[in-house]
């Protein structure tokens, strides 16, 4: 099943390109040790973790898959140890059919092929109730309290907002293991404080998150699952996962791990928007992709607990959510999988020798530089070869008008809708370039939002 799940991670690279923020893990892992601290001092500190392993791993190449690859390995571990864990709670059948359940989610086929730290908070999240699993069953043993406290630490580094599943850890607390269990915690949680305090300090940089409310809510099967149909489905199963579980363990320590498992898949989101409405906006759903393999478990759970020709019905239901899904796995392995189409950017773009390009966003310029095979238009406000030491954007010049004095031809490429730049006034390069008196000749949309926008403008 592990092997399984790194396959369903891999199956997601398909043809789909890189989109802003894997760039930014290259930009990120591709400085040296004392400027990834230096750019973790302005914005991005939480992930400094990922982005000093991706450095490493990065020495050996850059390539799409490559970057990719851990991720799809994550996935991997976070299947090897959600069978063990159904197996511990349950059955060797709940364990095999949860990771199973997991591998055809189209949310893991994205971000197994993703080259930022989600998947990791995923494996390290199911690792921490694993071994919390085994510290629970025998609280005398000091290396399984050890190991939990290093799980706990990993799911600190991997995400900051991957700590939201560990309230629903805390359901096990009774006296036995209380000393123990907190102790861990309490260690574990040490790169959480440093890294969360951190993160509060550079809260301007997601300062584009708009305000939620409980409305958010409703999506949020579709944010687990990767697909509305399947992931409604799976969340009635999942409730009913938790009803075996919770019968099955009659008379044992384990029935309180159904309401354990229930904390582990909806608490995240409930925490999130809190945290969002008491601190600063900060609700995106693949924050959330922690709670994929609870959904998934809770949903074997549930399959598992029936008496086998219920059990093959209910496997025909999850086959026909997956069938339902189809959609959704399709377009995640499309070349604009990821919203941002470089490729197709460059496609568009037909330079002649002395056209010239601006961007509407300067950190656009390393996905250009990274998918560029043949001749660009002249980068004409680019001041600097390396990105900013603050940030992923790039040092330019501000006079537009002067570097497009002797330019009859320019392309301007921006993230956003052709709205954005030609009537929303939110580009402020387009409106310099007209200024610098060049009118609109062209203009594309690469499709799905937000998508990127190419135009050419010429002077009349």
């Amino acid at each position: 099943m592990a092997l399984v799940g790194t396959v369903a991670g891999l199956s997601g690279t398909g043809s789909a390109t890189l989109n802003g923020d894997e760039l930014a893990t290259i930009s990120a892992a591709s400085r040296s040790l004392s400027g990834m601290f230096e750019l973790a001092r302005h914005i991005d500190g939480h992930f400094l973790p990922y982005y000093l392993f991706m450095h490493f791993w990065s020495m050996v190449g850059t390539s799409e898959l490559w970057l990719r690859l851990p991720s799809a390995l994550a996935i991997g571990v976070a299947a090897w140890f959600l069978v063990d864990l159904g197996r511990r709670l349950h059955s060797v059948r709940a364990g095999v059919i949860g990771a199973g359940v997991f591998a055809i989610l189209p949310s893991v086929s994205y971000y197994g092929a993703f080259a930022r730290s989600y998947a990791f908070a995923a494996a390290a999240v199911v690792l921490s109730f694993w071994a919390l699993h085994r510290a629970v069953e025998r609280p005398g043993a000091a290396r399984r309290w050890v190991l939990y406290g290093v799980a706990v630490a990993l799911v600190c580094s991997t995400h900051l907002f991957a700590v939201l599943v560990l309230p629903a850890q805390l359901l096990l607390l009774r006296r036995v293991v209380a000393v123990r269990m907190l102790a861990a915690l309490a260690v574990g949680c040490v790169p959480a404080a440093v890294l969360g305090l951190i993160g509060y300090g550079e809260r301007h940089a997601i300062s584009w998150i708009p305000e939620r409310g409980p409305e958010v809510w409703l999506k949020f099967p579709k944010m687990a699952a990767g697909a509305t149909t399947l992931g409604v489905v799976l969340f009635a199963m999942a409730l009913a996962g938790a009803v075996v579980l919770w019968r099955a363990a009659a008379g044992r320590d384990d029935r309180v791990w159904a309401p354990v498992l229930v904390g582990w898949l909806v608490l995240p989101p409930v925490l999130l928007l809190a945290v969002s409405v008491l601190v600063t906006p900060a609700y995106v759903d693949r924050y959330l992709f922690v709670t994929a393999p609870a959904l998934a478990l809770l949903a074997g759970l549930a399959v598992a607990g029936l008496p086998r020709f219920q059990t093959v019905a209910a496997v025909m239901v999850v086959v026909v959510g997956f069938g339902l899904a189809f959609t959704e796995h399709s377009e995640i392995r499309e070349e604009d999988g990821r919203f941002e189409n470089i490729p197709w950017a460059l496609r568009v773009i037909k330079a002649e020798p002395d056209d010239a390009i601006v961007y509407g966003q300067s950190q656009l310029r390393a996905g250009f530089e990274y998918y560029a095979d043949s001749l660009m238009p002249v980068d004409v406000l680019l001041a600097g070869s390396a990105p900013d030491p603050d940030g992923f954007g790039y040092p330019e010049g501000s006079d537009v008008s002067g570097a497009l004095a002797d330019r009859e031809r320019v392309w301007v490429v921006w993230r956003g809708t052709k709205q954005s730049g030609l009537e929303g006034g939110s580009i402020a390069r387009v409106g310099e370039v007209e200024d610098a008196g060049f009118e609109l000749s062209v203009a594309k949309h690469s499709g799905d939002l937000p998508g990127l926008t190419v135009a050419l403008f010429t002077r009349p």
